[in-house]
């Protein structure tokens, strides 16, 4: 729903991308089918080092059903089922594993005008539970989540946080790490015409008082041309140049240069993007 508050895990999820999405040191390369039947295909691969990995992942939708079906490199399958509106405003979710047979967990969404909850259990014996929830507006939301194990009878994770998303800036301050650090960003949109865009995270961690922040910009050099940046108080500096070459086709190129590894060379990657 438009007027819905977002997603717990939403929460700080415009400044996580400008600072992380899109960055790659590897080599990626990604093809993309779509049929007009509702099947689409797409077929990714990855060399790291020397190691090449990939996956084959088909996507089928008919009505209100999804079927998420990926095999990856070691044969691994991984299946997941979407069945959306059950329920008034509800969507459900079934996943599973082949060869783990104690992999399957079902998660079902529920989205209120004025809430947004998420919920997920383990299909096995002593299931992994986990809730989170947010209430609010589109522009403000307040939630919080948590995460049981029910094997070992402890909480695996239990965090909070509050947004604030705008046309041009979101903020949000996040307790995370089991009320452990304290995290808070800020990202605000400059310049509409080119996309100019910057945006910071600090975080504290209580129980050592250790700071960390890292600062992030984007700017469009053109209608097809990106340009990202990144900054780290741990001495990183990353930069991501990224071009639409034919419509929904991307190239992207990221280096990352660490300044207290002067010995180092710099991490170089690219990754590529087909959708004919």
């Amino acid at each position: 729903m438009a007027t819905s508050p977002a997603s717990f895990s939403d929460i700080g999820k415009r400044a996580k991308d400008l600072l992380t999405r899109d960055y790659n040191f590897d080599h990626k390369f990604t093809v993309s089918l779509q049929g007009s039947s509702g099947l689409g295909l797409t077929a990714t691969g990855l060399k790291r080092d020397q190691i090449f990995v990939g996956d084959i992942n088909t996507l089928y939708k008919s009505g209100k059903t999804t079927v998420d079906v990926k095999v990856d490199t070691y044969s691994n399958v991984s299946t997941k089922v979407i069945l959306s509106d059950i329920l008034p405003s509800t969507k459900a979710a079934f996943s599973f594993k082949i060869p783990d047979h104690k992999s399957g967990k079902l998660d079902v969404q529920y989205i209120h005008p004025h809430a947004a909850i998420d919920s997920s259990i383990g299909l096995n014996p002593t299931p992994l539970l986990e809730l989170s929830a947010a209430i609010g507006s589109k522009d403000l939301s307040l939630g919080a989540e948590v995460g049981f194990d029910t094997a070992s009878a402890t909480f695996t994770k239990y965090n909070a946080g509050i947004g604030m998303n705008r046309p041009d800036y979101s903020a949000s301050v996040l307790l995370t790490d089991k009320g452990q650090t304290l995290k808070a960003s800020y990202v605000h949109l400059v310049n509409p015409v080119n996309g100019t865009t910057v945006g910071a995270e600090m975080s504290h961690r209580l129980n050592t008082n250790e700071n960390s922040f890292a600062i992030g910009s984007s700017y469009a050099l053109d209608q097809l041309t990106v340009v990202k940046t990144r900054f780290s108080d741990n001495g990183k500096v990353a930069m991501l140049c990224q071009r639409e070459w034919r419509p929904k086709s991307l190239i992207s190129f990221s280096a990352e240069y660490d300044s207290r590894a002067s010995n180092a060379a710099p991490k170089l990657g690219l990754a590529l993007s087909l959708k004919p």
